[in-house]
């Protein structure tokens, strides 16, 4: 897991086969051989043994001082530790660490497709970085600048976003938006202002 640069499209990359999904639940679950692992997660021993090979290539899969299969969380948590530092960098300077700015990259991209599907929010970043461009994504995508919307039109464009969602509302959504000023709110009407917010406020 060494080699690439993002952890969480590694991950996706590695987890979308799905035999070395189901190997890796095995073993996360307590199957310590290969043998096993193809019990447990109902695959044919060609297939155990190329998931197994790519999960120990990529670091998600070790073999413990007991010769049994284990889940290698110690990696996950130094690349989760990285990933945290990286974020932190990013915020203090507005750039990667490549020096690139987050819009308009392959990061952030790789973010919508995360948190956004089908014009329908999955769930809210935990990350605050990449919360605020999903929430810079959806006020841009859902409001015309300089248009006024009573309160009525915001919640009815907001709870679209939502229907898919079962963990934020869209009462949360208005208030994410209005307290970085992408929405200002005046006596029940709201407008997205013209120029984009800073992305340090709140």
């Amino acid at each position: 897991m060494a080699t690439e640069p993002d952890t969480a499209e590694q991950l996706v990359r590695l987890f979308a086969e799905e035999s070395r999904a189901r190997a890796f639940a095995a073993v996360a679950l307590g199957a310590g051989t290969p043998d096993q692992v193809a019990r447990t997660a109902a695959l044919s021993p060609r297939q155990t043994v190329a998931a197994l090979r790519r999960l120990r290539e990529q670091g998600a899969v070790t073999t413990g001082d007991d010769g049994n299969l284990r889940v290698a969380y110690e990696v996950f948590r130094a690349r989760a530790r990285a990933d945290a530092r990286r974020e932190r960098g990013t915020d203090e300077r507005g750039t990667d660490e490549r020096g690139t700015g987050e819009r308009g990259t392959g990061q952030t991209d790789m973010v919508l497709r995360t948190f956004v599907r089908d014009g329908r929010l999955v769930r809210l970043p935990a990350r605050w970085t990449r919360k605020k461009l999903v929430l810079r994504h959806i006020a841009e995508q859902t409001f015309e600048p300089g248009v006024e919307y009573p309160e009525r039109t915001v919640d009815a464009k907001l709870r679209a976003w939502c229907e898919d969602s079962d963990e934020i509302d869209h009462v949360t959504l208005r208030r994410y938006l209005v307290d970085l000023h992408h929405l200002h709110r005046s006596e029940g009407v709201y407008r997205r202002p013209a120029a984009p917010p800073h992305d340090g406020a709140a």
